[in-house]
């Protein structure tokens, strides 16, 4: 017997990948629904890679964030439409309009701190470890927070993350190479 496990004749990885970005689009996908209005407190950090298949931003933000964007889905966003493969949604930064428009399969984190609930997946390239990159600036809270996250989809210096038990799903099966 070997201690070695075989390789998979059945993608389980990307099974499970495109499962919980389901998720996503289902939570998106109701928050539409009801207009655009977020229940109680939920705000949403969405994290995507910017230069993935499909993802359309304006070209100053494309240049600012060459590599993995988040944008902030709180109290100031408009137009949200859920398809099946992602979504639009209308955001401003530095109070300049933009419209973006993000597949799923961009995702890189998806983190609802109102309810210390939050996904991570896996890069798109494979092995390559996402860049530092500087965090959103989308025009964000009433107070002036912008939440934003960092890479690895930790809180910054604004967030109140109280290191308390999270309830962040994490799905790595470690491809070979």
């Amino acid at each position: 017997m070997t201690d070695e496990t075989p390789d998979s004749l059945i993608p389980y990885d990307e099974i499970v990948q495109e499962a919980l970005r389901a998720v996503v689009g289902r939570v998106l996908g109701s928050i539409e629904q009801s207009g655009g209005e977020l229940p109680g407190t939920h705000h949403f950090y969405i994290t995507f890679k910017t230069g993935a298949n499909g993802v359309s931003i304006p070209a100053h933000l494309k240049e600012r964030f060459p590599d993995e964007m988040t944008i902030v889905l709180q109290n100031k966003f408009w137009d949200l439409e859920v398809r099946e493969d992602g979504f639009t949604v209308g955001l401003s930064f530095n109070q300049i309009p933009a419209k973006l428009e993000i597949p799923f399969s961009a995702i890189t984190a998806f983190v609802d701190p109102a309810v210390d609930f939050g996904l991570q997946f896996q890069a798109t390239a494979d092995g390559m470890e996402p860049e530092a990159h500087e965090d959103a600036e989308n025009d964000g809270s009433a107070s002036g927070d912008s939440g934003a996250l960092d890479a690895s989809g930790n809180e910054g210096e604004n967030g109140d993350d109280d290191g308390g038990g999270s309830n962040v799903v994490t799905v790595d099966f470690g491809r070979k190479k």
